[in-house]
């Protein structure tokens, strides 16, 4: 059975593949919610909707979700529209969801606690948490990204290493299902965790399951003092002793990256953080691991943020902290094989780095780059986040071989039966 056979299956599922008039949702909710038509700038993955819908808070999404699944409307969720065109682009799209409005927060300091909105955006939620000396430890991967939009794709930043990734810091969430339902797990409170853990299943689930209203998130304090340290090596052997040096090491560096250009030499960076007293010592520790290392309050170039400009195919590497190193050596072997340049950024603390190819490198050989890649790769997996439809065209397959897919597909099958739900953009046409 092909992804897009297999999606497709289920209940309702010859409405969902007939599909439904977006006008009739027009005459149904054109008095509370603000529509309008689908134009260029709003395509999903090259995908222009049929219609635009600006609902003003969580009660109007979940009518809106109502009235489109009584029409079959399939329907995509949107942000700040920083990652519309990650994952493979939706088969329809007859409604995308602005939650722009959405983007009220609730800030329970006494709890180091707070709950927002999807549509609030990260810069925005920092400056308000930053007044009570508190923070949300998601590092801005995406400049301008929502909360919502980054609980959709799982980014997590740098600092993932000492915190846990993004999914580990939510603690409740209220999500819209397919048919209009609002459903709600959690609590507000970091010792109250009770339900079903939605949480996990939504994030990186790319808008497939629900759509995610609100997130209620533990916070940390603003330490008092922070420290990079870093260091150059053209030896892949040197930079992967320092980064098992430093996880060995009794700095507990709250991130350990890794920033591998095309051309150049290696960087091994950390960040340390904590009280005034200790970060010096701790700062003096790492430079000793490291042969030259450098030290400053700011942040070296690059710092938390993807590699590439805007538009280059993107890749996700995920494997164990040890193996890093051998397995972005793997992927550089395979793309240099093939005449295509990558450069190399992200976590080795944590085992999660992106490679950034040119948007205008050969899509045929891009393919060709990243299935000998996977094949090679004797740990790890690696996915293709952004693609452009060159690429897609030319047969890559985003996500590759995927453990669990089918109790995926079944999680998908009871949260959205009828495929609804940004259809298409997930793993296997889910």
């Amino acid at each position: 059975m092909s992804g897009e056979q297999g999606a497709m299956a289920g209940p309702g599922a010859s409405a969902s593949r007939r599909g439904g008039d977006p006008r009739a949702v027009l005459e149904e909710v054109r008095d509370a919610i603000p529509l309008r038509s689908g134009a260029g700038d709003d395509a999903v993955g090259g995908v222009v909707p049929a219609l635009v819908a600006a609902p003003p808070d969580a009660a109007a999404v979940a009518k809106l979700l109502a009235v489109s699944a009584r029409h079959g409307l399939t329907v995509v969720a949107r942000g700040n529209g920083t990652k519309l065109d990650w994952g493979r682009p939706p088969r329809r799209c007859d409604l995308l969801v602005d939650t722009g409005a959405l983007n009220r927060i609730e800030h329970a300091s006494g709890d180091l606690v707070v709950r927002a909105e999807a549509g609030a955006g990260l810069a925005e939620l920092d400056a308000v948490l930053a007044r009570a000396g508190q923070r949300l430890v998601v590092d801005p991967v995406v400049p301008g990204s929502s909360l919502g939009g980054v609980v959709a794709t799982g980014l997590s930043g740098p600092r993932r290493a000492l915190y846990g990734p993004l999914r580990d810091l939510i603690i409740g969430m209220t999500v819209v299902r397919a048919d209009g339902v609002t459903v709600r797990s959690g609590g507000a409170v970091v010792k109250n965790v009770a339900g079903y853990d939605l949480g996990k299943l939504h994030t990186g689930a790319f808008g497939t399951l629900g759509l995610i209203t609100s997130v209620t998130l533990r916070l940390h304090p603003v330490p008092s003092a922070a420290r990079h340290v870093w260091a150059r090596t053209t030896d892949p052997a040197t930079a992967r002793g320092w980064i098992l040096a430093l996880l060995d090491s009794q700095t507990v560096p709250s991130a350990v990256e890794v920033d591998w250009p095309v051309e150049g030499p290696i960087w091994v960076q950390v960040l340390l953080e904590g009280a005034e007293d200790g970060i010096a010592a701790r700062a003096r520790d790492v430079a000793d691991l490291l042969e030259g290392a450098e030290a400053a309050e700011e942040a070296p170039p690059g710092w938390g943020v993807l590699p590439g400009r805007a538009g280059d195919t993107l890749l996700k590497l995920t494997c164990a902290p040890p193996d890093l190193v051998a397995a972005v050596q793997t992927l550089r072997t395979a793309t240099e094989r093939a005449g295509v340049p990558v450069a190399v950024r992200g976590s080795a603390g944590a085992g999660v780095v992106h490679a950034a190819v040119p948007a205008d490198a050969d899509p045929v050989a891009v393919h060709g780059a990243v299935s000998a890649a996977r094949a090679a790769l004797p740990r790890g997996w690696l996915t293709v986040p952004r693609a452009g439809a060159d690429l897609l065209a030319a047969g890559l397959d985003p996500w590759g071989e995927v453990p669990g897919l089918p109790l995926m597909r079944a999680v998908k099958d009871r949260f959205d039966p009828r495929n609804l739900l940004s259809p298409g953009r997930f793993v296997d046409g889910i």
